[in-house]
């Protein structure tokens, strides 16, 4: 049943009150952040060498900006099919607008990976704290199917981009010592956000409309992240290569492009592998009688123990290695993919959700610590960047190939199954990156 305040009303009182934030916000943080004292925080420990304290405030701030930022991402599934129902779209056509959005944050996350390690990135959380408010407004009034691709559009590009593999970068080279748990938690973010934001979305378009949904989104977004964002700085640890002579050679034996290059290619079948359950799992849930507040409860289990398996991940990643754990945990959402159309009842849904959640998030933190490790500091950045641009080409291409082999056969059996068979495609890339690198350690030492 609908409240009795109307989603005009609500979207009136909510507009009339962006504009003052904005002011009154970048004048009192910009006037009163930069005079207090901070650079004892950003300091290591000068006796026990610990890595600095505010690296933990840069955990979290990254944890907010790109746990809305992928929040949005998941939560496209919530509202495809009010979507579609109200425009005649089908299920591939508004998938698409996740593809639109990935392929968006890849090739403009390859442009800030570079600005990020020539110049830094001191005001990217700023730029994205006001241009993701923006496109969920403007989604909210949204009139055709173009309009639904640019506006997502415009959220990658000078959003999820900017707050992702660059900011990742950053956090990386806070912490020198065993960076994988900063990381794990840093990358917690996007599960955590993957799974309220739907979960908002549901009640706001079951209380209003989808509409009103975005538009809540669009103030919730710009009160909580333009604050943050002024918090943003540059690890001590990490020169700038402008102001450096030579850049420090990369810890690990495999050339850095090379590692860059084989990881890439693994991601493209992995993130195929989850794209899809993230993406059509409500839909999915719906298609079969479950109503849409279960069905993202479902999806919430799913990214909340997705944050706890990023945090693991990253610790796994210091105790036994990045790649094994990477391996890991890619049989994890391999198998479990695989499963969610044979499972009928809601518990074993719930039980499902929350291994697959944990194991694909695990791969995500795993990727995170394997690039900072294998490449040097001047390159991270754009490391990341690169290997992001390769997993949101795998996200929306898993995204829309689900929802094609849907509109084809009116189920979801083959989606999902092809969802397992590229992650079996990622093992196997992984295995003989995994026999490139010991042949070269191997031929190292034996010199």
């Amino acid at each position: 049943m609908k409240r009795s305040i109307s989603s005009e009303t609500i979207q009136r009182v909510l507009k009339t009150s962006i504009k003052a934030f904005v002011v009154n916000t970048i004048d009192a943080l910009f006037t009163r952040l930069e005079p207090m004292n901070i650079r004892t925080l950003m300091e290591p420990d000068p006796l026990t060498g610990k890595d600095p304290l505010y690296g933990w405030i840069m955990v979290a701030v990254v944890f907010l900006l790109s746990g809305l930022a992928f929040g949005t991402a998941g939560a496209l599934s919530v509202f495809l099919k009010p979507l579609s129902a109200e425009f005649g779209w089908g299920r591939s056509e508004t998938a698409l607008g996740y593809t639109t959005l990935a392929m968006s944050s890849a090739v403009f996350g390859v442009c800030w990976g570079y600005v990020a390690d020539r110049w830094g990135t001191r005001y990217f959380g700023i730029v994205a704290a006001l241009v993701m408010p923006l496109a969920l407004y403007l989604l909210s009034v949204l009139t055709s199917l173009w309009q639904f691709y640019a506006f997502y559009f415009l959220f990658g590009a000078l959003g999820t981009s900017m707050v992702s593999s660059p900011l990742f970068a950053n956090v990386a080279f806070w912490f020198l010592n065993k960076p994988g748990l900063a990381l794990g938690i840093t990358a917690a973010g996007g599960a955590v956000g993957q799974g309220l934001v739907p979960m908002l979305s549901a009640w706001a378009i079951e209380a209003y409309d989808w509409r009103t949904a975005y538009l809540i989104l669009a103030v919730l977004y710009l009160v909580v992240l333009l604050p943050v964002s002024l918090l943003v700085r540059e690890p001590p640890g990490r020169v700038v290569p402008s102001k450096q002579s030579a850049v420090t050679a990369p810890p690990s034996s495999v050339n850095e492009i090379e590692v860059v290059a084989w990881i890439s290619l693994a991601v493209i079948f992995c993130c195929n592998c989850m794209a899809v359950p993230i993406v059509h799992l409500v839909p999915l849930l719906t298609d079969n009688g479950f109503p849409p507040k279960v069905a993202a409860s479902v999806l919430l289990t799913l990214m909340l123990t997705g944050g706890i398996g990023r945090v693991i991940g990253g610790k796994l990643c210091d105790n036994f290695g990045a790649l094994p754990t990477y391996m890991f945990m890619s049989l994890g959402q391999t198998v479990f993919a695989f499963a969610f159309p044979q499972v009928s009842s809601l518990f074993g849904l719930y039980l499902l959700a929350a291994f697959f959640g944990f194991s694909y998030s695990g791969v995500m933190s795993s990727i995170l610590v394997l690039t900072r490790m294998m490449v040097s500091p001047g390159f991270a950045a754009r490391a990341m960047s690169i290997t992001a641009f390769f997993g949101w080409f795998g996200m929306g291409m898993g995204a829309f190939i689900g929802g094609l082999f849907f509109d084809s056969y009116g189920n979801y059996d083959l989606s999902f199954a092809y969802a397992s068979m590229m992650g079996m495609a990622n093992l196997g890339i992984l295995l003989l990156f995994l026999t490139r690198v010991r042949r070269i350690n191997d031929a190292a030492v034996a010199a």
